[in-house]
């Protein structure tokens, strides 16, 4: 990766996180759109949730089980 075309490295984290969204709602959504290959997983896991029906487990859950693992 070459040398930033701007530097922003006085910006704060708080100000960077601001830039980065304000850069993303920038983008035309029909312009940034998930590539063929990409769109193609997400159908497939589209698919195994609706088969599935598994959301997952909350992240507060996830993380106290991955503490416990850790003690």
């Amino acid at each position: 990766m070459g040398a930033p075309l701007i530097d922003f490295s006085h910006l704060t984290p708080d100000q960077r996180i601001e830039l980065a969204e304000q850069l993303w709602d920038s983008l035309d959504p029909q312009l940034v759109g998930p590539s063929v290959a990409d769109a193609g997983v997400l159908r497939g896991r589209r698919a195994d949730l609706e088969r599935d029906g598994e959301l997952g487990a909350p992240w507060r859950q996830t993380m106290q089980e991955l503490k416990t693992r850790g003690s």
